[in-house]
């Protein structure tokens, strides 16, 4: 990784800021650290990083409610998601890095203008849109790090309350993220990096939970969309720009 502790000091900034808003309102982190992570990194380092904090973060939230997981219900819906990952590493591994930062952002920008707007179509009612909702996530998710949407639009669509969707998201998280590491493999960072990556992770969770009672999750939520969109158009940007060149 070029550019010694200053980058791994920025990175875990991200990660950092990524974890708390992960923290604060449920959602987010891929959405807000993919982005600057494959501008920082490349987009397949920063793809690997944001599955492997993902994971971790899903993992940690789900400990104390496993059994609100509705297993008979997510356990075939996570397997779908599987079979696109392997699809979404393959095209990834194969398109310019140009292109792949224009699909990121492209994927990004459109999946936040989606949530942002509350989209609602009837296609993804009904097992059928479970399942589609589903495998769009776990190939966004090994393409460009971002599954969260797909399975949020479906929630959004199937009327699942919030206590309802947070322990599932979290168990699909943990399974579409851990397919996703195991067919991309892992950073190749340095161990203090490793370290810096962690302690962002810890500080920005802590300030997340922090935060959660004190900030309006309507404010909260919309401030995160708006730091995703932002890194969203920017990716887009770059790749466009370098394809220009």
């Amino acid at each position: 990784m070029a550019g010694g502790w200053e980058a791994g000091l920025l990175l875990s900034g991200i990660v950092l800021l990524g974890s708390c808003v992960q923290w604060l309102t449920g959602m987010g982190f891929a959405l807000v650290a993919v982005p600057a992570l494959v501008l920082l990194l490349d987009p397949a380092q920063g793809v690997v990083l944001a599955n492997c904090v993902s994971c971790a973060i899903c993992l940690v939230g789900l400990a104390g409610g496993l059994r609100a997981v509705r297993l008979r219900a997510m356990v075939p819906l996570c397997a779908a998601a599987a079979c696109t990952v392997p699809l979404g590493t393959w095209l990834a591994r194969r398109l310019p890095e140009p292109v792949l930062l224009a699909c990121m952002g492209t994927l990004v920008t459109a999946a936040v203008l989606l949530v942002m707007r509350g989209a609602r179509l009837p296609s993804l009612r009904g097992s059928g849109g479970a399942v589609a909702a589903v495998a769009v996530g776990g190939f966004m998710n090994s393409a460009a790090g971002v599954g969260g949407p797909p399975i949020s639009l479906y929630a959004l669509n199937a009327g699942w309350t919030v206590r309802e969707f947070v322990p599932n998201a979290l168990f699909y998280g943990v399974v579409v993220n851990a397919f996703s590491i195991a067919a991309n493999g892992v950073p190749r960072l340095s161990t203090p990096v490793w370290g810096l990556v962690v302690a962002g992770m810890v500080v920005g969770g802590s300030i997340g939970r922090w935060l959660a009672g004190r900030v309006p999750e309507k404010q909260a939520r919309l401030l995160v969309l708006l730091l995703a969109l932002v890194g969203g158009v920017m990716t887009l940007g770059k790749g466009v720009w370098e394809l220009r060149r």
